[in-house]
């Protein structure tokens, strides 16, 4: 081996790292995204999933793409569930090839709240926080002849107490259903505008009971849905949570995005969850997430803190060097890189991915991306 080569090999993002009871082979992790590929009727997980998974299987983590808890907690068309037990059967199928091609995946769980539309909920109003409709926000729907399209989301309804209080017990149902699966852990989808950032963000609630109001109340909820991962896995080092601080995805806006996300964090870290997954805004003229805004987050939770948002190899490695992330996510790279980890270790060329082919269809766009070994062959 080079000393060029050796150097290269003792870069943080290449390192191993025990996440809870989990030997991660290295500190990049392919982070949710929606691909809506799942069988129909039903929304069930499929082969053709569980190859596109496996294939991926050497990021040191994968978390699944979005998967509803519950019907009322579905937004698009062709994503699946983890709520009947097709659906958790589906999964299984897709955790058995992760982990025999050696890899560790995670399920996201999701709510989508109020961006959702009557044709994807049977004709029911989407629900919310509060009933502010995501003005200009489209869901993807499937028209009545199968072809995709855009629509305005719903206007959606508020929750009762006694409603949210049943949705917390459909997140606890639905951890049991992940580990059912063989998910090695979940993670909360409580980033980009869906359920749980319509409560935490102040715009999207305008309550005036216990999940309302002042920022200890807004929180609650994700306190509550946190807890009942922890009781539905079984173990605190198997719940991770997604975060968008100073994303404005689908509408979510905080007036105080970092008072607000500081004490997030501190809360989660009571809980004492295993990791929080913090998505940057990625979009050309995105707001900046400072690095002292980083730093607080790490100040306030010792957990495990992943961070996405548009990373190169020398940015993951500054980032970890640096103390305020230990793993590091990369998002749409991975979608046309199955071997993703490999080519950033090599330093290799990236496919470029297909944008036609991201949501909906079959295997283009989905599998059918090479491996370096097959390019060269």
């Amino acid at each position: 081996m080079s000393v060029s080569t050796m150097s290269e090999a003792r870069t943080p993002l290449f390192e191993p790292y025990g996440l809870g009871g989990l030997e991660l082979p290295n500190r990049i992790v392919m982070p949710p995204m929606t691909r809506s590929r799942a069988s129909q009727p039903g929304d069930v997980p499929n082969a053709l999933m569980a190859e596109y998974y496996a294939q991926r299987a050497s990021a040191g983590l994968i978390v699944s793409e979005g998967t509803w808890i519950s019907p009322l907690g579905k937004g698009y068309a062709w994503t699946p569930g983890i709520h009947t037990p097709e659906q958790v059967a589906g999964w299984r199928q897709v955790t058995s090839a992760v982990h025999a091609a050696g890899g560790r995946i995670f399920a996201q769980l999701w709510h989508v709240g109020r961006l959702s539309h009557i044709s994807l909920l049977d004709g029911h109003a989407p629900v919310s926080s509060s009933a502010i409709q995501a003005q200009g926000v489209n869901v993807f729907i499937a028209e009545r002849d199968g072809t995709p399209s855009f629509v305005q989301a719903s206007q959606p309804r508020a929750l009762s107490v006694e409603d949210i209080h049943a949705i917390v017990d459909d997140f606890r149902q639905a951890a049991r259903n992940a580990m059912a699966a063989g998910f090695d852990g979940v993670e909360l989808h409580a980033a980009n505008g869906y359920l749980v950032n319509q409560f935490i963000d102040s715009e999207a609630n305008d309550r005036t009971d216990e999940y309302g109001g002042a920022l200890d109340n807004r929180l609650r909820f994700l306190g509550e849905v946190a807890q009942a991962l922890v009781e539905g896995t079984g173990s605190k080092d198997r719940v991770g949570i997604r975060l968008a601080p100073l994303t404005t995805l689908n509408g979510c806006v905080d007036a105080d995005p970092e008072t607000t996300y500081t004490a997030a964090a501190k809360r989660l870290g009571e809980i004492g969850v295993g990791y929080i997954h913090i998505a940057e805004a990625d979009w050309d003229d995105a707001p900046h997430m400072p690095t002292a805004f980083k730093q607080r987050l790490r100040e306030v939770y010792r957990g495990t803190l992943i961070y996405a948002g548009k990373y190169t190899v020398e940015r993951a490695n500054a980032a970890l060097r640096e103390g305020w992330a230990d793993l590091i996510a990369f998002g749409r790279p991975f979608v046309a890189n199955p071997d993703l980890p490999e080519r950033l270790r090599k330093g290799a060329a990236l496919n470029p991915h297909d944008r036609d082919t991201l949501f909906g269809g079959g295997a283009p766009g989905l599998t059918d991306y090479p491996a370096l070994a097959a390019k060269a062959a």
